[in-house]
């Protein structure tokens, strides 16, 4: 299932993919703007009232470092 949202002032690709997919990460946000032709070229800030698809991703979520507090 494709969603659709209606960018508000001051939107951005990374903000709206966060709200959506709950990561920044750098191969959702290239899907993204792949699925919508002209979104890169609307520049780092969108402009008000663009209609924005969704394509159906499944995030995983980023690998942390393990950190040991004790030996």
């Amino acid at each position: 299932m494709v969603l659709k949202y209606s960018t508000k002032e001051g939107d951005t690709v990374d903000y709206i993919v966060w709200k959506q997919y709950g990561s920044t990460d750098n191969k959702i946000v290239e899907q993204v703007l792949s699925f919508n032709n002209g979104l890169a070229e609307a520049g780092p800030i969108l402009p008000a009232g663009m209609t924005v698809l969704f394509p159906d991703i499944q995030s995983k979520p980023t690998e942390t470092a393990k950190v040991k507090l004790w030996d």
